[in-house]
This record gives structure tokens, C-alpha cells and sequence, in this order.
């Protein structure tokens, strides 16, 4: 059961922080069984500590990063679009929050959003950002869940006091689950929101291959800091002994699942204790610690079916290089054939 308790002071607006499900207690047990793979692979969401989160706003504001310059170039020009579709009084839920800045541009579009709930797992991440939120629309109701959103989360704003709930997905995060991952978390988001709800969502878009290397491989290193932190946060949490300068970031095209991936490549042979149990690495082996999945218009409008989603509207750059859809809940007597 979550409970809402926060022993911060936080500013007038913010409710207190709503504990939802995490998966810390279980860290152990993914870390674990990802190492003994073969090949080698770890859950995208441990990326995201403190640190980890605050390198991937760095990663935002990179020349090379297009994912987030291009999505709000989006909602700077079609925010008003999205809003109809939203509608009046709605609970704005939003999964993976971060620091909140694509929403801020959709709250001014909305005006009259009946509740903002973000949910994160990067608990002084969340509270900022929720203060933050709260500051710039101070009618606005913001409800913080410190979760993992791929768990089913709890609801904190009262039924009564808002119309329906929209999930608001920015970013390109769909893509790091794995297609029946995707439609499985889909369907979940489809429940929490309920019948009369809505999801708006971004998707990448499948592009040239050495612009999407550049893109998650940058000459600055920020991505590679981003991806080695993983390490880091391993020998803290886990008492692992990763020598993190012994293994190299490298950003893989694989184009029979359309799809970049992130690896930490180990540069010699050498044997890491994680939570006291050992395990080998031959040099040049991989720990492959994201999936990034590329979709074309049809390939997403198709993975959102399968999830009993209803697309209703895309909107895309000029370069069509990312979109953002609105969809509903596809009826339930639709015909099956």
C-alpha cells in the first residue's frame, strides 16, 4: 500500500510526496540475473540515480542529442493541439518526469489542467521539479510519486476533482523497452488512466544510422559518463568492485531491430565481485545496458493497437525526425478480426 509522507518543507502547491512501488529491494536480484546472460545485460531504469539523472539533462542540451531540441520544437508549435485533445480539467500523469520542462510548455497550453502528477524515481529530482511547476502555475495542484513508473503507481488526486486523467510520455523513453515490454507497460498506463482517459506519447524516429551513433555517443563524453555511471552506482549499492576506467561506452546500430544500444565494453580480462557472487570478462565482452527503438509512423501506430490504444493524432518535425502521438483507449467491442 503507498503511504504519502515527505520530510521535506515543500512549497505552497505540492502536495506531500506519495511513496509508490520501487524497485531498489529488487535491484540485487535484475543485477544478478542480467550478469549471468550471456551476453551480458542490465535494466535501462538503473541508469537513472541522482547522478545518472542529472548527466542525462547534460545529455539534453548536446548538439548532437536532437531527441529533446526536436520534441520541444514540436510542442512550441502544435501545444495548443494537444491541449484540445487533453481537454478541460484534466490529471496530467506523467511517467519519468525529470525536470518537468516539456510539461511546463503544455501546462501554459492547458490553462486549466485540474492536477499535475509527476512521477519519478529520482526522488530530489521530482520534489525540484514539482517546486518548480508549482512556482510558475500557482493554481495548479502538483501531486509527486516517487516510483518506478514501469510498477503500477498509485493515483493521489482525489477522483472527484478532475475529469479525466491523461499519461504524458515525453521523450523517447518507450523506445528502451523491448516491443511486448512496450505494449505490457501500454496496457498498464491504459488502466491507470481508465476508459475516458488519454496518452500522449513521444516515439523516435528511424533515421541514418551514423546520426543516431552521434547522437547517443557524443564528442563531449557526457553520454559515456552517463552510461559508466551505472558502474558507480553498482559499487555503491551493490558493493561491487567495477573498475570503471577498465571498461569503454559504445553505441551499437542494430538494424534488424531497429534499434540503438548502449554497452559498456570491458578492456581486459578481468573478474568483478557484484553482491558477493564473481563474475568473468573476456576483453572486448559487453554489458549491453540500453535499448533505444527506433519506430516508423506505421510501426508505432501498430505497437500502440496492440496495446488497445487508439491513435488519434501525430505530430511530427518538418525532418520528421521524431513524433508525438495523442491516442485513447480502443473501444472494447472492436471486432477482433
Amino acid at each position: 500500500m503507498a503511504s504519502s509522507s515527505s520530510s521535506t518543507a515543500l512549497k505552497p502547491g505540492v502536495h506531500p510526496l506519495t511513496d509508490g512501488p520501487r524497485t531498489t529491494q529488487s535491484m540485487k536480484d535484475d543485477v544478478i540475473h542480467g550478469l549471468s546472460q550471456t551476453p551480458k545485460q542490465l535494466p535501462a531504469k538503473y541508469l537513472y540515480d541522482e547522478r545518472g539523472s542529472s548527466l542525462f539533462d547534460d545529455i539534453c542540451t548536446l548538439e548532437a542529442y536532437y531527441p529533446t531540441r526536436t520534441e520541444v520544437q514540436i510542442l512550441d508549435a502544435h501545444a495548443n493541439d494537444m491541449a484540445s485533445h487533453v481537454g478541460a480539467e484534466a490529471a496530467l500523469v506523467e511517467y519519468g518526469s525529470g525536470t518537468s520542462q516539456k510539461t511546463h510548455r503544455l501546462l501554459e497550453a492547458l490553462h486549466d489542467a485540474a492536477a499535475y502528477v509527476p512521477i519519478d524515481i529520482a526522488r530530489e529530482h521530482l520534489l525540484a521539479a514539482s517546486e518548480r511547476i508549482a512556482e510558475a502555475f500557482p493554481e495548479l495542484p502538483v501531486f509527486p510519486v516517487w516510483a518506478d513508473y514501469t510498477a503500477m503507481v498509485p493515483m493521489p488526486v482525489p477522483a472527484d476533482a478532475y475529469t479525466r486523467a491523461v499519461a504524458f510520455y515525453p521523450g523517447s523513453t518507450i523506445g528502451n523497452f523491448l516491443p511486448e515490454q512496450a505494449v505490457s507497460f501500454l496496457k498498464q498506463v491504459r488502466t491507470r488512466v481508465g476508459a475516458n482517459g488519454g496518452l500522449l506519447i513521444g516515439a523516435d524516429l528511424k533515421k541514418d544510422p551514423d546520426r543516431l551513433r552521434r547522437a547517443y555517443d557524443d564528442p563531449e563524453g557526457v553520454t559515456a559518463a552517463f552510461n559508466k555511471n551505472l558502474l558507480v552506482r553498482l559499487n555503491r549499492e551493490l558493493d561491487a568492485n567495477f573498475a570503471v576506467d577498465q571498461f569503454r561506452h559504445e553505441a551499437r546500430w542494430d538494424a534488424e531491430h531497429s534499434r540503438i544500444e548502449m554497452h559498456l565494453v570491458s578492456q581486459t580480462d578481468q573478474t568483478v565481485q557484484v553482491a558477493g557472487q564473481s563474475f568473468a570478462f573476456e576483453a572486448g565482452a559487453s554489458i549491453c545496458t540500453e535499448y533505444s527503438h527506433k519506430y516508423t509512423l506505421e510501426g508505432f501506430d501498430a505497437l500502440l493497437a496492440r496495446a488497445d490504444w487508439q491513435r488519434r493524432t501525430t505530430w511530427t518535425d518538418p525532418n520528421r525526425l521524431f513524433s508525438v502521438h495523442y491516442a485513447e483507449p480502443a473501444a472494447t467491442e472492436v471486432s477482433d478480426s
